[in-house]
């Protein structure tokens, strides 16, 4: 048992475990350890699975007709960064996916991407146009939101935070 925690840490700190799924897996596995010995490599794993891309590849994946948008997503980690109440939780993933939702940032930068005339071949679009190509924004990446949030049952936060 001590020896697959040993193995399973490992795996974590040299970041062999790459997918929210694997992640997931692993923080089950590691949640009948002592919380002293399993959260700063749980920790470190989760901002390096951010901050690598990762979570921004995942939810790619998910959203094939609409790319998730790497400003909204960084606009999350900032959000984070910047919250008092980060230390509730050690998973960094959860509380950028958890800060999505509670701001409301994909309603936002649906908007603001939509309203680029980039996304028209360099013309402005119009009100209408702005609001279906929002609106399609919106189920896309709000669907693979969900489906990444669902990975936990509950929320990895530490009691009394």
């Amino acid at each position: 048992m001590q020896q697959n925690k040993q193995q399973l840490i490992n795996s974590l700190r040299t970041h062999r475990i790459n997918t929210v799924i694997e992640l997931r897996r692993v923080e089950r596995a590691l949640a009948q350890y002592d919380p002293k010995e399993v959260t700063e490599p749980l920790s470190n794993a989760w901002l390096h699975y951010v901050n690598s891309n990762n979570l921004l590849s995942e939810l790619r994946s998910l959203t094939k007709n609409y790319p998730f948008s790497s400003e909204c997503l960084d606009e999350a980690k900032a959000l984070v960064v910047a919250d008092p109440q980060r230390s509730r939780s050690w998973n960094y993933c959860w509380l950028v996916l958890h800060k999505l939702q509670e701001k409301q940032l994909i309603p936002k930068h649906a908007k603001q991407i939509a309203a680029k005339p980039v996304m028209w071949g360099g013309r402005a679009p119009t009100s209408m146009e702005v609001e279906q190509l929002s609106n399609a924004f919106v189920v896309e990446w709000t669907t693979a939101l969900c489906q990444m949030l669902r990975r936990w049952d509950q929320p990895p936060v530490i009691a009394g935070r």
